[in-house]
């Protein structure tokens, strides 16, 4: 079977992706193959692109975590009634294709109120932030979360779960998307653009500080977002946005800098100040399959009852994911961006 993939060719700016035809091989056991409706584009392929991912594998490579589409054959073990059934899929690389093969066991049904597009933006996203607040996080109802890039699709997936659980919500974005997370239930958006953003989280919660903490950006962010913690409050890390650096050189020390400004988290200071620090990789949960569809299941019940709402910012067809890359870079985006074949 032939598919069109974006390959990364080399690392660097969004030119380096080439849109390439392929053959895709029938599904091995235990695997669907599935026809790609559309890819969710996240921020670990920008950061792949560049070369700044250390999980990604060797160049030229396809990068994309998440799909959703329709099963066009299984392999041997898996139940022929999944053949025809529209579905979104976990893949652990090549999902910025027109078709892959992905584990069985990595595949769910695909909600049937939602588009492609929606379902895509569902895996990576709810996942992620279902371990940073239910998980990991211990987040309850009429505790206080503060959600730094609120915009973001974990951003917006982190506002429906605190949301659902009864958590107030404090949400960091750029003034232009306050409105739009207003809309969608933020209850206090602040602009960390501008002025001391901790002071204004110290001000909204009367200076006593936020139960939880959830971070993507590293460096001196994981600093100034533990100072915010209450007693027993905890700081959940997943990403490190801010080390994007398209240039070379200039990207691998952007890399350095943001490591070297991390936080030490020693146990003393810890114990004194009753906090608590977590990272999450959901590249790392792989194995985990039963762990994953447990979670899974849980948001895509979501989904039903209509508290999960999976926003699309835009989709770009596969020969324009250079576009994609850019807009997402650019910090224009709010949501998901996705790759539509």
């Amino acid at each position: 079977m032939q598919i069109r993939q974006v390959v990364i060719t080399r690392a660097g700016g969004p030119e380096r992706l080439s849109l390439q035809t392929s053959r895709l091989d029938p599904p091995a056991p235990g695997e669907a193959q599935v026809e790609v409706a559309a890819a969710g584009i996240n921020f670990a392929d920008i950061l792949a692109r560049q070369g700044l991912y250390p999980d990604a594998p060797p160049l030229p490579l396809v990068v994309g975590y998440e799909v959703s589409g329709t099963v066009r054959a299984v392999g041997t073990g898996v139940e022929e009634s999944l053949v025809g059934q529209d579905v979104l899929a976990l893949t652990r690389f090549g999902g910025y294709s027109s078709g892959l093969n992905v584990p069985a066991a990595q595949v769910f049904a695909k909600p049937a109120a939602l588009s492609h597009a929606e379902a895509a933006a569902i895996p990576v996203a709810y996942l992620t932030a279902w371990q940073l607040l239910v998980v990991q996080g211990g987040l309850r109802e009429g505790q206080t979360v503060l959600i730094q890039n609120a915009g973001s699709g974990v951003g917006l997936a982190a506002l429906d779960i605190a949301r659902h659980v009864g958590a107030r919500t404090i949400g960091t974005a750029s003034a232009g998307k306050h409105g739009f997370l207003t809309a969608r239930g933020l209850d206090h958006a602040v602009d960390y653009r501008t002025g001391d953003w901790t002071r204004e989280v110290r001000s909204l919660t009367e200076d006593r500080g936020v139960e939880l903490v959830i971070d993507p950006l590293g460096g001196e962010s994981f600093r100034r977002s533990r100072t915010v913690l209450r007693p027993t409050g905890r700081l959940g890390m997943y990403g490190v946005s801010a080390a994007s650096n398209n240039q070379g050189l200039r990207g691998k020390l952007q890399l350095a800098r943001t490591a070297a400004l991390m936080p030490f988290f020693h146990p003393v200071s810890l114990m004194n100040a009753n906090h608590g620090a977590f990272g999450v990789n959901l590249g790392h949960m792989w194995d985990e399959v039963e762990m994953l569809r447990g979670w899974m299941e849980q948001v895509l019940e979501g989904v039903e009852s209509g508290w999960v709402r999976p926003h699309v910012d835009s989709s770009y067809p596969l020969a324009d994911a250079s576009r994609a890359h850019e807009h997402i870079e650019a910090r224009r985006s709010t949501g998901k961006v996705v790759l539509q074949p």
